[in-house]
């Protein structure tokens, strides 16, 4: 994909080999983005959560990465997820996009490969808690996204929305 700017980043699924480019990934993310993702911050992340973040079955459970060529190999950028609730229609989002990539039309593609991903497998709904000061994320929720509910308490907004037709934007 060609981003903004006009760099490049290849999206694709998650493999069980990515771990190792996870760990890489939080210790590049400054403390404010790891706290925006995960709600706290951490020297690093449990192993533990790299191998689950990292081992999915594509169904219920779906990551996509954002891949970029360096000169010492491909790192990922970003990683785009969901997993699926109770209700088999339904299903939880999360998103970080490295620091020095944000800016650059990634997370809309991410969100938008994401959802479409979803989509396909039957999840039409979806909801994601993020921090009321995120309002980077919160934009670009109700710009690419049908949001049916909004609440926020102690300084955490969960929005429950929809994807939008495929080339729709609210604004």
């Amino acid at each position: 994909m060609t981003l903004e700017d006009g760099s490049s980043a290849r999206i694709r699924p998650i493999r069980p080999d990515d771990e190792p480019k996870l760990v890489l990934l939080y210790d590049r993310l400054s403390r404010h983005t790891a706290y925006q993702r995960f709600f706290t911050v951490m020297q690093r992340l449990p192993i533990d959560r790299y191998h689950f973040f990292a081992n999915v079955e594509y169904v219920r459970r779906l990551a996509l990465v954002a891949e970029c060529e360096t000169g010492s190999g491909s790192q990922i950028v970003g990683v785009g997820r969901y997993e699926r609730g109770d209700q088999p229609d339904r299903a939880e989002v999360a998103f970080v996009v490295e620091d020095g990539w944000q800016g650059r039309g990634l997370g809309k593609i991410l969100l938008d490969s994401v959802l479409s991903a979803a989509a396909a497998r039957g999840i039409e709904r979806f909801q994601v808690y993020v921090l009321t000061e995120n309002h980077r994320m919160l934009r670009l929720l109700s710009t690419r996204t049908r949001i049916d509910e909004r609440h926020t308490e102690d300084g955490v907004t969960r929005l429950r929305f929809r994807r939008l037709d495929a080339g729709a934007t609210t604004r």
